[in-house]
């Protein structure tokens, strides 16, 4: 190993003093010290040109770097950053391109390294991010994420964000500033969703109210009413906020670029927020998944338009119908079978399976529970509420 590591500088003087010396062996010096013969030389060139400040390490960076980006290149990808901080290479060499702002752009490899010379990258947050694996519906409108961002105070009130998001495109269907989660708020907003971009297949919502009373009871009014408009809705896993994925990405990232570090003063404070930010989001912004495209250029409006008035709830001629009575049952056989309230005064239908006592209860063309009449005690039975799976006429 060349030269000790207690003293480097007096380990080289010395060694080039009795190198220097009248008679001395250089090369058996060499050896005793551990250095090769070049190096031993250029010490002592430096030495006997420079004395002993010629000894001290020297940088090793090169006089010119003719691949370095030029200063024009770093300025545009600093103004980029500057303008999106959340924002990373490949996202940033996106923009770059579209808008035309250099000729050729680096790769993000240099991009990155250009934030990194610039101290615009925190290593801390950096290790954070990991590749993931990742799974979509394969056309616009076939399943919604909708679930509302944890809430927050502004100067006067809470701000509860109602976020929904196209599972194929990652394309920002809904972005809202509520002022509470009930009922009646999320169904304005979807409405008027539904008005713009049409219907969706399906709609994936997490088990807790609005949308749902726990994993026991899956149903609410508002599921009711989204099964009225043949909406399908499912569930995700409970614990598991991985099931809405995607959405709690956009909650990640709408946390990062818009609620960190700001302060609103309102409500409409943070609606105006939220609409510029939904704008850079499904038209500026480059998604890594998407191939560095950006969501609105593979999202479409849907053909299934809101219909003025909600459809009539209609059977087949062979079904059995129930209406649901007020406290959330039905009778059925001379049973009475405990259901969910949500559908109080509503009919649902009761079809036959391939299992002798065992029914399925159908609202509209959803399925919602089974029945099991086998157990000949107690005369309530409970219905099971079944998983919740796209049926055959669900697109595919």
């Amino acid at each position: 190993m060349p030269f000790a590591e207690c003293s480097v500088m007096s380990s080289r003087e010395e060694f080039v003093r009795l190198a220097l010396a009248e008679g001395s062996n250089i090369r058996e010096l060499c050896r005793r010290f551990g250095v090769s013969s070049s190096i031993a030389y250029k010490w002592i060139n430096r030495y006997r040109g420079e004395g002993r400040g010629g000894l001290a390490d020297r940088s090793r960076r090169p006089r010119s770097s003719p691949e370095r980006t030029g200063p024009k290149i770093e300025a545009a990808v600093l103004k980029i950053r500057a303008s999106h901080p959340q924002w990373g290479g490949r996202k940033i060499k996106k923009v770059l391109e579209r808008e035309g702002l250099i000729k050729v752009a680096p790769a993000p490899s240099t991009i990155t390294e250009i934030l990194r010379r610039h101290g615009a990258i925190d290593p801390a947050e950096s290790s954070k991010h990991k590749a993931v694996t990742r799974f979509e519906r394969s056309t616009p409108n076939e399943l919604w994420q909708m679930d509302f961002k944890g809430h927050f105070a502004t100067e006067r009130e809470r701000c509860h964000p109602l976020t929904v998001l196209d599972d194929h495109s990652r394309f920002s269907i809904c972005l809202k500033a509520c002022c509470n989660e009930q009922t009646a708020t999320v169904q304005h907003h979807l409405e008027a969703s539904f008005r713009i971009f049409g219907l969706p297949w399906r709609i994936i919502i997490d088990n807790g109210s609005p949308w749902g009373d726990g994993p026991e009871n899956p149903y609410t009014p508002l599921g009711v009413w989204l099964l009225r408009l043949d909406i399908a809705i499912s569930h995700s896993r409970p614990y598991h906020p991985q099931t809405l994925g995607k959405d709690e990405r956009f909650h990640r990232s709408l946390k990062a670029e818009v609620l960190s570090g700001h302060r609103f003063a309102d409500i409409a404070h943070c609606q105006r927020a939220f609409d510029a930010w939904r704008e850079i989001y499904n038209h500026r912004r480059p998604h890594q998944a998407l191939g560095m495209e950006v969501p609105a250029k593979r999202y479409r409006a849907s053909l299934r338009t809101m219909p003025g008035e909600l459809p009539p709830i209609e059977y087949a001629p062979s079904d059995q119908v129930r209406k649901v009575q007020k406290g959330g049952w039905f009778t059925f056989k001379g049973r009475d079978i405990n259901f969910s309230k949500a559908f109080a005064g509503y009919p649902v239908a009761l079809r036959p399976t391939d299992a002798d006592g065992v029914g399925d209860v159908f609202f509209c063309r959803h399925g919602v529970a089974q029945v099991d009449l086998r157990n000949v005690v107690p005369q309530t039975q409970t219905a099971r509420y079944v998983p919740e799976h796209p049926l055959a006429m669900s697109p595919v």
